[in-house]
């Protein structure tokens, strides 16, 4: 009976340091070669698995050592207001953090939708994040989009919210929030209401549908210029977020009568809400997330998550942001996923009960 010796050599080193020997005695015809077989397929078996571990640790290497080249973070709306003074803030902690430079990209246009639709486009691999607020949940009412918003992005974690405020100039001589809705009560559609579009748009919608109030809506292209005619008389009243509008409570020119979220603001401790005031259930603050393209790597937002937590909730950033009207409220993946999503519905029904047109094309 003639017998030959064989030895296969798989390297498994991905598994452990030693390499694995598979010697198998060849059995010539005068036994059965059915035991070749079954061996060679042991080795081939064993090769498989180490490419399929591999192939699975391949990315972690990666994630761990995130980020490893500059990391883009959108702001979907023009330099100044507090999304791109939030991103800056995040993008300067991060970089000095995790030592990869994060680039603020101004993307606006379309109330967000524009740079939110770029980030649903971008690579799965945490290089471009974006800092969404309110009018994430409002776009869906009243714009055809090229994205799901209930799967557009990934959420990271919610920072926080800025509040907003009801205000008077001086064509309008009320000293409360009560007088002004009793003027409005009777003269119905002829207190004229300045806004910006988008979430102060939404915001006064809000206002009118919950207070029963019909209210002459004007839409302005920005938050200054719809504050500068409140103040010169063209217009009676706004909501408006507080950080724009704190100078001209200070200097006078405008007079504060309510905040237009459930809680009062460290800024203005004394100045009741519109829902202490009978307007119940009256919330428009704008708040503020940080998301990803879908796909991102947990390792990677799980790591960002606990960057921009440790930072958000740090005694100098609280000092900082609280001056702004911001009130952190750090949450999580989950819950800002749910958040938003009821946000939507709450948005869409302000919208259709406004009755505001909503593009087709």
């Amino acid at each position: 009976m003639t017998r030959a010796a064989a030895t296969f050599f798989v390297d498994t080193s991905c598994i452990s340091q030693n390499r694995v020997s598979v010697t198998l005695t060849l059995l010539f015809p005068e036994e059965k070669q059915m035991r070749l077989v079954r061996g060679v397929r042991v080795a081939l078996a064993l090769a498989g698995l180490c490419a399929y571990v591999s192939a699975q640790g391949a990315a972690a290497p990666e994630e761990s050592t995130y980020p490893t080249k500059p990391v883009r973070l959108i702001v979907p709306f023009a330099p100044g207001g507090t999304n791109d003074i939030l991103g800056r803030m995040l993008a300067n902690h991060l970089g000095a953090r995790l030592g990869r430079t994060f680039v603020v990209d101004n993307r606006q246009g379309a109330d967000g939708a524009i740079g939110t639709e770029y980030v649903t486009k971008a690579n799965p691999d945490g290089y471009t994040l974006i800092v969404l607020s309110a009018a994430y949940a409002m776009n869906p009412a009243v714009r055809k989009l090229p994205y799901d918003p209930q799967t557009a992005v990934e959420f990271i974690i919610g920072l926080g919210s800025g509040p907003t405020v009801l205000s008077v100039g001086p064509a309008l001589q009320v000293d409360s929030a009560k007088a002004l809705f009793a003027v409005a009560r009777s003269k119905p559609g002829q207190v004229i209401f300045g806004t910006s579009g988008g979430f102060q748009y939404f915001a006064t919608a809000l206002l009118q549908t919950l207070s029963g109030l019909q209210f002459n809506i004007v839409l302005y292209k920005g938050t200054a210029p719809a504050l500068v005619d409140v103040i010169g008389g063209q217009t009676h009243a706004s909501i408006a977020p507080i950080l724009p509008s704190q100078p001209h409570f200070k200097s006078g020119k405008l007079k504060p009568l309510a905040m237009g979220t459930l809680k009062r603001s460290t800024m203005l401790p004394d100045l009741p809400t519109l829902d202490e005031l009978g307007v119940k259930g009256f919330d428009a603050s704008n708040w503020y997330t940080i998301a990803a393209t879908p796909g991102t790597p947990k390792a990677v937002t799980d790591k960002l998550y606990a960057e921009i937590a440790a930072y958000m909730q740090s005694p100098e950033t609280l000092k900082t942001l609280t001056s702004m009207g911001v009130a952190v409220e750090v949450k999580s993946t989950p819950v800002v996923r749910k958040f938003v999503r009821d946000e939507i519905v709450k948005w869409r029904q302000v919208a259709i009960d406004a009755k505001m047109p909503r593009e087709v094309n």
